[in-house]
């Protein structure tokens, strides 16, 4: 049973900075697509960065560009979101999600129809 579960949000003041966490369990796949995502209230889920891991190539959403790096583990199976220069439209319910077969994310494109397994999620707040 594969499990995502995300750690590491919180509440911030704007410039300030916040790694969230995303151990996976159950989930042992090489060569796949990982990505995390936000949606802020009222407002749709938006792919914010990926990871397609067969290449290392990653992806951003151009709101986040300069400002967040994703990055995995391997020995830890944990995958990572760094976020700094924080701004408060970055306020939203940040979650991973993984998909051991890419579809468009391998291209560039960030979409929650293509991954399968989420995490629950963990709050990030940012206040001005």
């Amino acid at each position: 049973q594969v499990q995502l579960v995300e750690s590491g949000g919180g509440s911030v003041q704007a410039g300030g900075s916040l790694r969230l966490s995303c151990a996976a369990s159950g989930y042992t796949y090489s060569s796949d697509c990982k990505g995390w995502f936000r949606q802020a209230p009222g407002k749709e889920r938006e792919g914010v960065a990926a990871i397609y891991t067969g290449g290392g190539n990653t992806y951003y959403a151009d709101s986040v560009k300069g400002r967040f790096t994703i990055s995995q583990d391997n020995a830890k199976n944990t995958l990572y979101l760094q976020m700094n220069s924080l701004k408060p439209e970055d306020t939203a319910m940040y979650y991973c999600a993984a998909e051991p077969i890419c579809g468009g994310t391998r291209y560039g494109w960030i979409s929650p129809k293509d991954f399968r397994y989420w995490g629950q999620g963990t709050q990030v707040t940012v206040s001005s």
